[in-house]
């Protein structure tokens, strides 16, 4: 490999790192506005009135909640086909099995959001709709927002298996640092037992699981974004692989 070449190679990689770094940054201000301040300043658990009356009023917020959503899918999309790049060196196929997993995980999100979004067409006063009660509306409403709410839970089992392997592979790369790794192990696993705690044990107290995540990907996104990755290994590891 020429100077040149080398040149090339070095800035690629570590571009793909600062775009990994930003792209989980867009993610969880994506992820964190839509999915958590949006519904806290809208929903009201148990009360389908309420949270009808919050949607109709709050229009504008409800929408900016779901393009909250919309810049989250995006940005993990994109980041599916990144991590694969950086990882592969590692061990190739479970990288790719990496993406597959992110990729659906953020399809099944993306279902989700459709029912997140339904509900403001069940509220939305069409004439279409006037066979059913305003207190039937609501109720509806509500309901296509616990829909939304059960199919991100199932988001988690994809996603956190995606995370878990990415974190294995970091922790194998030798060009990352091993504390990254561990860290994203340990959110993935949170995330696939948030999952079936809320399948089979709903009162389980399951968001203290969103803690490791919540830490991992602060730790990520700065180590990405400051430091990156240690060019001279990965091509070592690259021309191994």
């Amino acid at each position: 490999m020429n100077a040149v070449t080398n040149a090339k190679a070095t800035t690629s990689v570590q571009t793909y790192a600062r775009i990994a770094g930003l792209l989980f940054l867009l993610s969880m201000i994506g992820g964190g506005f839509g999915e958590f301040y949006v519904p806290t300043r809208i929903i009201v658990a148990g009360d389908a009135t309420a949270t009808a009356n919050n949607i109709v009023a709050f229009n504008s917020l409800f929408r900016w909640g779901f393009a909250g959503y919309m810049l989250e899918a995006v940005s993990d999309i994109s980041l599916a086909w990144i991590m694969y790049v950086l990882l592969r060196p590692v061990h190739k196929d479970l990288a790719l099995l990496a993406a597959f997993f992110g990729l659906v995980s953020t399809a099944v999100f993306a279902v989700a959001e459709l029912f997140f979004f339904g509900s403001t067409f069940i509220l939305g006063g069409a004439d279409y709709l006037k066979t059913f009660s305003p207190a039937q509306l609501n109720t509806l409403g509500l309901l296509s927002i616990k829909f939304y709410s059960y199919g991100g839970t199932i988001f988690l089992a994809f996603y956190g298996v995606a995370t878990t392997i990415r974190g294995y592979l970091i922790y194998r790369s030798s060009y990352l640092p091993k504390f990254l790794g561990v860290l994203l192990v340990l959110a993935g696993l949170g995330f696939i037992a948030k999952n079936f705690a809320a399948v089979l044990a709903p009162s389980f107290p399951s968001d203290l699981f969103m803690v490791a995540m919540l830490f991992a990907g602060v730790a990520f996104t700065l180590w990405f974004l400051v430091k990156g990755v240690d060019v001279a290994k990965w091509e070592a590891k690259a021309a191994g692989a």
